[in-house]
Formats: C-alpha cells, sequence, structure tokens
C-alpha cells in the first residue's frame, strides 16, 4: 500500500460555537490531533488560528517535524485584503508553516479580477518573504467547471507573473473548505472530476485536494491524478486503511 500519511493535512476546523465545545476541548481536540501525527507520521495538522501558538508549542517541545498549518479567511472568503493579511501575519508571528487562504470566489464569480488578483499577490508575497507556504481555497463546490479551470488558471498565471520559479513549489491551488452549503446532494469537497481540472489548469502550481476524500483507495487515485497535498478529517483512518465515518 502506498504510503499516503506524507502527503495528508490532518484537518480540525470547527470553531468553538460550531462545535458545541469550549476553547479548552477545542484545544484538546487540537492537541489528540497533533500527537496522532506525530505518532503516524502524518505530514501536517491544519487547525483554526487561535490554536496556532499552542500547538506549535506542543510539537517543538517534542522535537516533531509535523508541520502546522491554518486557514485565513475563513471559510467565505470575503475578508479584505486588509483583513487577511492581518489575520495572516498574526499566524505566522504565532508559528504557522503553512496559510490556507479562501480566495475571495464571491467576487471572482462577480468579476471583479482586479481585487482577485490583489490579494493573491500581497498575501502570497507576505507567505513566501517570511519562508511560509501559501494555498488558495478556490471552493470548487461554488463554481461551474468552465470557473474552476479558469479561476485556477488565473492563479497559475499570476504566481508566474509575480514569484520565481522556485517559490511555485510554495503556492498551492486547494479546491475547498469542507463547509460551503450545496443544495441536491452535490458534493462540498473535493470530487475527480474537479481535481482533474484543477491538475490541468495549475500548470506548475501544486494542487491539494480537501474535503470528500473517504477512503485511501480514494486517496491513492487522488496522489496518482498528481495531487500533492490531502485534507482530510479522518488521517488516521486513511492510513490505518479504513474509510472515513464522516467528516472533511
Amino acid at each position: 500500500m502506498m504510503n499516503i500519511a506524507q502527503y495528508l493535512d490532518s484537518t480540525y476546523l470547527k470553531t468553538p460555537a460550531q462545535s458545541g465545545m469550549s476553547d479548552e476541548e477545542t484545544l484538546k481536540k487540537d492537541i489528540e490531533l497533533t500527537q496522532e501525527a506525530i505518532d503516524h507520521g502524518i505530514f501536517a495538522v491544519m487547525i483554526r488560528p487561535d490554536y496556532v501558538s499552542e500547538i506549535k508549542k506542543y510539537i517543538n517541545d517534542r522535537n516533531s517535524n509535523v508541520v502546522v498549518g491554518t486557514v485565513i479567511g475563513f471559510h467565505e472568503g470575503t475578508y479584505s485584503v486588509d483583513e487577511k493579511i492581518a489575520e495572516a501575519t498574526r499566524a505566522i508571528d504565532d508559528g504557522a508553516d503553512e496559510l490556507d487562504f479562501v480566495i475571495n470566489y464571491d467576487t471572482y464569480l462577480k468579476g471583479n479580477i482586479d481585487l482577485v488578483k490583489d490579494e493573491f499577490v500581497k498575501c502570497t508575497q507576505l507567505c513566501l518573504q517570511h519562508h511560509k507556504t501559501a494555498k488558495w481555497i478556490i471552493e470548487i463546490a461554488a463554481l461551474t467547471d468552465a470557473q474552476i479551470a479558469d479561476l485556477t488558471k488565473k492563479i497559475s498565471d499570476w504566481a508566474e507573473e509575480n514569484f520565481s520559479d522556485s517559490d511555485l513549489s510554495k503556492i498551492f491551488v486547494k479546491s475547498s473548505t469542507g463547509f460551503y452549503e450545496t443544495t441536491g446532494e452535490k458534493p462540498n469537497g473535493a470530487t475527480f472530476e474537479g481535481i482533474k481540472i484543477m491538475i490541468d489548469n495549475a500548470g506548475r502550481l501544486p494542487v491539494k485536494a480537501a474535503g470528500g476524500v473517504r477512503t485511501p483507495d480514494d486517496a491513492e487515485k487522488m496522489i496518482r491524478m498528481g495531487v500533492k497535498r490531502i485534507g482530510t478529517s479522518s488521517a488516521l483512518a486513511l492510513i490505518k486503511d479504513q474509510s472515513a465515518s464522516e467528516g472533511y
């Protein structure tokens, strides 16, 4: 079996209000997730910004190289550029290694491409200046196939126009937040069809599939397609060759 642990971002992104847990209980959940990652060689943990500092300390205290990721402008993506910069700056100061930004897909859909480009360039520049990885969530469930292709291609073009070749491996295009509400039982996470469109249009940028990867076979298929990372709330189940029972 393929070693998929090295591709996984083990994810917990519910706020205390969404989960009905306290801040302390949420931190405990994040610590459990982190210890699983340490124990099983999972590449990264993906958590809310409020918990980055304590999780980074937990990892450092154990001399682990598990990567800490967090989300910016989550989950709607409609934060202003300044708000995203401020949130990202705090996350970097707190020790985040990777920042997953929700691109302002609503503004993209309204045709204000200049604003979307501006936030991409400024936020990506901030990450690269601090030697961090930037991932851009395009929320494929909100887009048509043509829009998935177009927005992915735009991000790829903007990256090549504004950053060096050596930086491109640190700029991802990511499929989903897992929080978008769909209708008619449409999936709200990564699909094989959506990921293929992204890969076909991402150029030299790596692609992250997030949400909807429920079985080890699905994960392996995504990786064989060319996905470089997979975001999942069921990382431990996947590496133990089990199917995800629920969640992201």
